[in-house]
Parts: structure tokens; C-alpha cells; sequence
């Protein structure tokens, strides 16, 4: 039997899981990490030290962060963990790693992306004033930082993140100023049946809602953000609901409207995509156990499809399992086929999801022409359109030619999907028919002088 160098980037749920696996069949993963600590975005740990419980930093999750921490800290002498690293390009199955300001490259034979997501942002006048946040962003702060994003926030955009970080902010003492919904009570009655399918995710949210009620917390629903007030700092929100334009004074806002994949790594290791119509995005096309279209790639978690914690846990294992069948070492098929009936059960409620909070599809009708959409390039919906009536273009990549939408310092991470909302209105069409943006390296920022015609010298992994 060859050697089998696997290698796992992102040690979230979906990573741990995943090297969990493989360590028990002996062979010894790399697992490369962003964050400088084991647990991904959602069970992100603090510096050491930090003096907070893990209960008030995760509420009703705390048991299941501290299981996947755990899980972590025994596998340490069984794996070779790489934290503070950066993925930033990946070809002919070596990674360009950034670590300390020193670019390495580290070969596989196996790969698992478990790289997790990012919030999903449209923009709206004023959402470049400091002082408004993603809704991801405010968590962060709160957890690695202990500290909040202002002291008076709003929590505005749809989907169960939206309450649980406002319900995390006003537990941990910050004064909520309101909860917007762009959902309606409508649609998350309409989603009931479905969500019975998962009681306890059920009456976690209606707990956090309730909770938010009862200590005087506005909770609106079908509602649309007009402008972020203040010029050098945020000093108010408003927002139209029923027709009619209110306005909540804040210092802050924390702003999302779900979660997308982080799929570039995939990109680059020459994975093919398909439009996933629920998550409204491009995602890694794979089978049932994550295997990729790349033979040796595997994707999981968030990073694939966007499916919550308890289900990254799922993939990154069953990812695992499809990499030792891969490779002809022991794996249990039984637990394989556990694993994806569990996923798909999660796929279901899911759904039920993403009907209760549904994406707001009306928004890229309204959005004014001088409303910037990439802040890296100061690309405006208007521009968009602009290249639509001028060029015919129809297609993200040449809009991108013309406008150099994407271009900047995100790589279209941050505005990749308002540009397509844009484009795809604009030409008359569904957001899949417009295309996804091709991925280049750096995937993220890197410093000029780690970039070079010639390779860094290769490490052993």
C-alpha cells in the first residue's frame, strides 16, 4: 500500500470529526487551521485564559463545543496540528500555507475541505458605515473577545443566527436595541410541519425569541433596511415594515442574511460546482459521502452545503470513512450508512429552515444604483447595470472583466453574491444562469513578497 499523506483544512466540527476518524485507523492527518485554536466559527474558543464558562459562551451548545474540544485535545499526539495557518492556493496537489509571515508548501496525497462559511451580506445605504458588522463578525467579537460591537445593537437580517446572537449579546449584558426580520411570521408558520422534524432546534428558537420578549427586546418581522443613519459612526437604523419607515436609534449593526459556503479551496483544487438552489449558491458538486468530482478531494460541513454544527460533525466523518475506503484501509460501512441517513434527515429540516427564513428576492429590485456593492473596487449597483445595458453582459465573470467587481482584496468572498443578485435581475434571469466567479489565488490576502514565480521549497507533511 502507497503512503497516504491526508491532509485536513479547517478545524471546525466538520475537521475534528474527520481526524477523529482517520487517527483511528492510524494514519496521522495534518490539519491546518485559521483560527489559532481548535472549533471552527461556531464553537470558536477565546484566548487562554478567558475567564467566561463555556455555558454563557455557547448557551444550549456548550455540552457539544466542549465535546468537539475535547475530542481535539486527545487527538493532539496522534495528528500534526497546524493552527494560525492560511490555505492560500493549492496546485498539483501541494498547499501554499501562510504561517507567521512564512509561505511553505505541503503536499497530499488526500485532501478533506472543511473550510465552514461566511455570512451572506447585501448591501444597503450607509452598510459601509463603521459601527455595521456581520452577524458572524459580532459573534466573533463576543467570543474571542469578550466584547461587544457597540452598546446599544441592532440585530437585523433573517435566519436562526439572527436570534441566537442577539439572544447571546443580551445575555452576556449588552443592551439589544431591536431584532429585524426580513421573514415574515408567515413563513415561519408555513415552515412548522418541517421543523417539528427537529423539536429541539424548535424550541431552542422559539426560546430565544421568547426570552428576547420578555426582556423588552423588539422583536419586527417583514421588515426591509432603508439606511444605516450617521456619517463617521453609526447612530441609527431605518427600516420599512408595512409600508411604513421607522427608524431605531443604535450605535452598531450586526447585519446577515444566512450563511454561504467557503468554496474557493475547492475551486482551486479543480473541483466541479453545481448551483445549490436552497443554499443559493455555487457549491462543490460531491456524493453522498463528500467525495468531489477530484479524485483524493473531499468536501464537508458548511464548506460543501450549508448545514448547521451537528452536521458538519456527520460529514467530516463520513468524509473520513470515504477517504480509508479510498485508500484500502479498515472503515465501518454500517456507520457510513448512519452517517448519511443522519445527513440527509438534516437536509430535510434544512429545508424547513430556509423556508421559515427565506432569502429576501425582492432586494436586488430596490437596491438604489449609487448603493456601493464590492467596497474593495467601489462598484455600485448602478455600474452593474449599467455594464448590462452598455455591453449585454450576462455572465459574472465578464461583468467582472468590465467593471473589476471581485477584483479586490475579497476576491468576490464579500460581494460575489449582491453582484450576481444584480447581474441576474438586471439580465432577467435566474441567479444560477449568471455563473460563478472563477477563483484565483490568494484566496485571501497575503503579503506581496510570499507570492513568486518560484514555489517555496516544499516541507514534508
Amino acid at each position: 500500500m502507497s503512503r497516504v499523506m491526508p491532509v485536513i483544512v479547517g478545524a471546525g466540527p466538520a475537521g475534528v470529526r474527520a481526524a477523529q476518524a482517520l487517527a483511528a485507523q492510524g494514519l496521522r492527518p495534518v490539519i491546518l487551521d485559521e483560527g489559532l485554536r481548535p472549533g471552527g466559527q461556531i464553537y470558536r474558543q477565546p484566548p487562554p485564559g478567558f475567564s467566561r464558562p463555556k455555558s454563557a459562551l455557547y448557551g444550549f451548545e456548550h455540552r457539544k463545543a466542549d465535546a468537539v474540544h475535547r475530542a481535539m485535545d486527545s487527538l493532539l499526539p496522534q495528528v500534526e496540528y497546524r493552527p494560525g495557518c492560511l490555505v492560500w492556493n493549492i496546485e498539483g496537489k501541494t498547499l501554499d500555507v501562510l504561517r507567521d509571515g512564512i509561505s511553505t508548501s505541503i503536499p497530499y496525497t488526500h485532501l478533506i475541505l472543511a473550510t465552514g462559511a461566511t455570512d451572506r451580506v447585501l448591501p444597503f445605504p450607509g452598510w459601509l458605515t463603521p459601527g455595521v458588522y456581520t452577524l458572524g463578525g459580532s459573534q466573533v467579537a463576543l467570543k474571542h473577545q469578550g466584547c461587544a460591537i457597540g452598546s446599544r445593537v441592532t440585530f437585523m437580517g433573517t435566519g436562526p443566527l439572527l436570534y441566537l446572537v442577539a439572544y447571546q449579546y443580551a445575555k452576556a449584558g449588552a443592551r439589544v436595541a431591536a431584532v429585524l426580520d426580513t421573514s415574515r411570521f408567515g413563513d415561519r408558520l408555513a415552515a412548522l410541519p418541517g421543523m417539528l422534524r427537529a423539536p429541539a432546534l424548535l424550541g431552542k428558537g422559539l426560546y430565544y425569541m421568547a426570552w428576547l420578549r420578555a426582556h423588552g427586546v423588539p422583536l419586527r418581522s417583514g421588515v426591509r433596511p432603508v439606511a444605516v443613519q450617521g456619517d463617521t459612526r453609526v447612530t441609527g437604523l431605518s427600516y420599512s415594515q408595512g409600508g411604513q419607515v421607522h427608524t431605531v436609534d443604535c450605535d452598531a449593526v450586526a447585519y446577515g442574511l444566512g450563511l454561504r459556503s467557503e468554496t474557493q479551496l475547492a475551486s482551486l483544487a479543480g473541483c466541479e460546482f453545481e448551483f445549490n438552489t436552497r443554499d443559493r449558491n455555487w457549491v462543490p458538486r460531491r456524493d453522498a459521502a463528500g467525495r468531489s468530482s477530484v479524485a483524493g478531494v473531499y468536501v464537508a460541513g458548511d464548506g460543501a452545503a450549508i448545514g448547521g454544527a451537528d452536521a458538519a460533525e456527520l460529514a467530516g466523518e463520513r468524509a473520513a470513512l470515504a477517504l480509508l475506503e479510498d485508500t484500502g484501509h479498515a472503515h465501518d460501512a454500517r456507520r457510513a450508512r448512519e452517517l448519511e441517513a443522519g445527513l440527509a434527515a438534516n437536509g430535510r429540516v434544512r429545508a424547513a429552515l430556509e423556508r421559515a427564513f427565506p432569502f429576501p428576492e425582492d432586494w436586488a429590485t430596490g437596491i438604489a444604483d449609487d448603493t456601493v456593492i464590492c467596497r474593495c473596487e467601489e462598484v455600485s449597483a448602478g455600474t452593474v447595470r449599467q455594464a448590462v445595458r452598455e455591453t449585454a453582459a450576462q455572465e459574472m465573470n465578464r461583468l467582472k472583466a468590465l467593471t473589476r467587481v471581485g477584483m479586490g482584496r475579497c476576491q468576490g468572498r464579500m460581494c460575489g453574491a449582491a453582484a450576481a443578485e444584480v447581474l441576474a435581475h438586471a439580465v432577467g434571469c435566474a441567479p444560477a444562469e449568471v455563473g460563478r466567479l472563477r477563483n484565483q489565488p490568494p484566496v485571501k490576502p497575503v503579503p506581496v513578497r510570499v507570492v513568486s514565480l518560484e514555489r517555496p521549497k516544499k516541507v514534508s507533511a
